[in-house]
């Protein structure tokens, strides 16, 4: 594992610049432009002395319908992250961009609230690349650490869509896993125990088409696909589509007054949501177990299923209002 610190957080435009530079023909070849290794490399980035800006929080907030408050938002690391997280997928020896990536799950467990004044050390590296039914997925493990302890860690999983191997090769044994992750997304979620479909959606939101441009804004994901429908069409989407840790955030915001100190929360990205749009959002379940969902309001087309579980070490509930 090659580790590398880094003395600020990478600049977002350049890193986008790099990161679609393998859709221009021959581009690849170039020693900086992704696109040349055949494996995901292994890489870690470090960056130290991570504040959070309260008005920028506060913006985030605003957009994703949280309450002000004296602790970070439950998915505000990721965006301080994001940045790491791109210079991973601009490096010249990952294999492909990371324009054009779907991001199918994500499952984020915070350990413990972070403050917004807290000085935290953000971690990143990706996974292997592994068998998909529509490509190859992989995945970025994101720490937070405050103090030297992790505060906060996610698991964003990717998909390349293409060939599948597995569907190339169905009779070839999967190669072992000599590197141990963190607990698959499945482990968390479990629609078996409760049957996310039949959970009722009780509240419609209305989502704007410029609501990619503005979460773009206080997030810093300027993915193309979410910006504006000419960007969208290019890369094979009818109109922009909703950032999926927007969808995530907004949920979580809704649940705010149910959230532990301490949990897990994963989430499955199913289909994209189409701007402007009205979804519709329910939830159930005990204090052991919330599942949640956003769904198309007029077709009952599933955007999101997600479940929340409380750590058990940590139960200690949250206070604050919806």
């Amino acid at each position: 594992m090659e580790a590398r610190t880094l003395k600020s957080p990478p600049s977002i435009l350049p890193l986008y610049a790099r990161a679609a530079a393998p859709m221009i023909p021959g581009a690849s070849l170039l020693p900086f432009v992704p696109g040349r290794g055949k494996e995901i490399p292994e890489i870690e980035f470090d960056l130290a002395g991570v504040t959070p800006d309260p008005e920028k929080v506060a913006a985030y907030a605003k957009v994703c319908g949280f309450a002000l408050r004296d602790q970070l938002p439950p998915t505000y690391p990721h965006v301080l992250a994001f940045p790491l997280q791109m210079a991973v997928m601009a490096d010249g020896s990952f294999p492909f961009g990371a324009v054009g990536l779907v991001h199918i799950e994500n499952l984020i467990t915070q350990h413990r609230p972070i403050g917004i004044g807290e000085e935290m050390t953000l971690r990143v590296r990706p996974t292997k690349l592994a068998s998909h039914p529509k490509g190859r997925s992989f995945s970025l493990l994101t720490e937070a650490l405050c103090d030297g302890e992790t505060a906060w860690e996610s698991t964003s999983t990717m998909l390349r869509r293409g060939p599948s191997p597995a569907k190339a090769n169905p009779d070839q044994e999967p190669p072992p896993n000599n590197n141990p992750e963190p607990p698959e997304l499945h482990q968390i979620f479990n629609p078996t125990d409760r049957k996310i479909d039949a959970v009722r959606v009780g509240v419609e939101w209305e989502l704007g088409g410029d609501l990619g441009r503005r979460y773009a804004a206080v997030s810093g994901d300027r993915n193309p696909i979410h910006m504006h429908s000419l960007s969208a069409k290019a890369l094979g989407f009818p109109r922009a589509i909703a950032h999926g840790m927007w969808t995530k955030a907004r949920c979580l915001a809704a649940l705010e007054s149910r959230l532990p100190d301490a949990f897990s929360v994963a989430v499955r990205f199913r289909k994209p949501i189409l701007l402007p749009a009205r979804v519709g959002f329910g939830s159930d379940g005990q204090d052991d177990q919330i599942d949640f969902t956003v769904r198309d309001a007029k077709r009952g087309t599933p955007h999101l299923d997600g479940q929340i579980r409380p750590l058990e070490d940590k139960p200690t509930a949250r206070g604050g209002s919806d």
